[in-house]
């Protein structure tokens, strides 16, 4: 293992976020300040509690030198050196050349000399701050990621996205707040801000390399949301009791860090909360009682299905139930790992009810799912028995559960080969290409997301199709590192057809950003950093194409 260099966190770019880490004390989810770097000048934007800018030179150039992470900064421009540090969450301390603009009443923003002080309002703003001592400040936020260590002999452009990686995960922790007793993470600190459900076990499962304990704690945090009857909302952050869920992948994540590192007592404690939670799917879920699960459906053209974590795909443009080929393979995979977990606890009964309710779920994926046409799983109509016709990636998840033969297995290995569906400049395509009436460039209506890349990699393997699955972690990580090299960013999710740079790419039916950050992709996101983090650290193979727009 090497040690990490931060002189590799030198790509300056718009939108990269700027918080106080909990794993360096108390943050505030109200009063915190949160700033992005800005996409016009060499500066940034802050964008909670309040805006400001803090501009270090104009225009839209790259600084001479730079180190930036996600709570310090060196750089140089030809104002000269600016640097600058979070001391806390509401004080960022900046000393060099910098032109403060455009704060409101939130803000607070004093200079004395070559030192700027900009914080929260209020009684949390100490102006006495201004003369903190700046190195020490640096040093504190350095040291935790100093302190990591990562895989020896990476490519250049493969150490350099894991440095950012590493630094955006760090930002995403939070200190216990509300009624979250345990230290948490957050999609990205600003918009989204909140605990989500199954963002929450994508970044246990990347943080498990990395400390073990901290990804036990953030999955505790969303226990501490769970309701009585078993009910884990869709966010814990800031409210408690949300009627939504989302796709559970929580046993999932509990025993890849239960393998990363044992701790018998914590899985003990963990294992009823799982259990309960995935009862309440089952018996919440099944709206025809039919035996196989619909996701929540909302009068929202840009978000039919928030629960279902795929919000505006093109699954749910009728606003119908829909028996989803998601849901059924996520429940079906949980109750496999309950089964494994509750064995290993010796709750032998528990285990043969989980591996029942783990075939029938199988069972009935494939009398109602499957289509044997097209060779892919699709949703079906509960209301009708019909099934829908969209070719989603979603259809290719019940890999993960074991429910398809070895034949079909290869028939969904198939087109994951075939330019015609999934077999795209970069796979694996939400929508398939062929399915002209339902692909757009937004989110889930044809884009890639790496989540669902890493989940049916790891489906591929199951079925022994290791070549594919070692080829799709591969090119989605070089599409990771190659546009961090451009913007110094790691984005939502990327183009199938490598066409468009993503923040070109539309969100909830355009691209503008002008009007809401939730009308562009979102930019340092969460599990892009921790998943990806899983992916190097579990041993990428050779890169076969690092440019991005060349196709395979």
């Amino acid at each position: 293992m090497d040690k990490l260099d931060l002189s590799l966190l030198d790509v300056w770019g718009g939108g990269q976020l700027f918080a106080f880490s909990g794993l360096d004390g108390p943050t505030d989810y109200d009063g915190g300040l949160v700033a992005r770097t800005s996409f016009d000048c060499v500066g940034f934007d802050l964008k909670l509690p309040g805006p400001c800018r803090a501009c270090f030179h104009p225009g839209p150039l790259r600084p001479e030198r730079l180190v930036l992470a996600g709570d310090f900064f060196d750089l140089a421009t030809p104002a000269g050196r600016s640097r600058g540090a979070l001391l806390d969450a509401h004080h960022l301390l900046i000393e060099g050349p910098c032109r403060v603009t455009d704060c409101d009443e939130r803000i607070e923003a004093v200079q004395v000399g070559r030192r700027t002080l900009i914080g929260a309002a209020g009684d949390a703003f100490d102006i006495r701050l201004i003369h903190a001592d700046l190195d020490a400040a640096v040093a504190a936020r350095r040291a935790w990621l100093a302190a990591r260590r990562i895989p020896g002999g990476l490519p250049d452009p493969r150490r350099r996205a894991l440095a950012k990686a590493l630094s955006v995960m760090k930002g995403q922790v939070c200190a216990p707040q509300f009624h979250v007793r345990h230290r948490w993470t957050t999609p990205d600190r600003w918009p989204h801000r909140g605990l989500w459900l199954w963002d929450s076990a994508f970044h246990a499962i990347g943080w498990r390399h990395v400390d073990a304990a901290l990804a036990r704690e953030m999955l505790d945090a969303v226990f501490d949301g769970q309701a009585d009857d078993g009910h884990i909302p869709i966010r814990t952050v800031p409210e408690a009791g949300h009627a939504f869920t989302q796709p559970p992948v929580l046993a999932l994540a509990c025993k890849l860090v239960e393998e990363a590192a044992p701790d018998r007592q914590w899985l003990r404690q963990a294992y009823p909360k799982l259990a309960a939670y995935i009862r309440w799917d089952l018996a919440n879920r099944d709206t025809d009682g039919a035996g196989l699960a619909e996701w929540a459906i909302e009068d929202n053209v840009n978000c039919r299905s928030g629960e279902s974590g795929m919000d505006n795909s093109p699954r749910f443009d009728s606003a119908t139930q829909l028996d989803a080929t998601d849901f059924n393979a996520f429940l079906a995979a949980e109750c496999e790992v309950l089964a494994e977990l509750a064995a290993l606890l010796a709750r032998d009964d528990d285990a043969r009810q989980w591996r029942a309710a783990h075939e029938r779920l199988c069972r009935l994926i494939n009398q109602r799912l499957w289509n044997e046409k097209a060779g892919i799983y699709m949703d079906c109509d509960a209301a009708t028995g019909r099934q829908t016709g969209v070719l989603a990636s979603a259809g290719l998840l019940p890999l993960l559960c074991g429910a398809p033969s070895p034949q079909q297995a290869a028939r969904l290995a198939d087109h994951l080969t075939d330019e015609r569906t999934f077999g795209t400049a970069l796979r694996v395509p939400t929508v398939a290409a062929a399915d002209t009436k339902h692909y757009a460039k937004d989110m889930w209506r044809g884009p890639v997301w790496v989540n669902l890349n890493w989940l049916i990699a790891r489906g591929l393997d199951r079925y022994g199709h290791h070549d594919l699955a070692a080829e799709i972690r591969r090119d989605t990580a070089a599409e990771i590192e190659a546009y961090h090299g451009r913007y110094g960013t790691l984005f939502e999710f990327y183009d199938d057809r490598r066409e468009v740079d993503p923040p070109q790419l539309l969100r909830k039916g355009k691209c503008a950003p002008q009007d809401s950050p939730f009308h562009q992709v979102f930019f340092d996101y969460g599990w892009t950093a921790t998943l990806y983090v899983d992916m190097v650290f579990a041993g990428l193979p050779a890169d076969r194409n690092a440019d991005p727009r060349t196709p395979r």
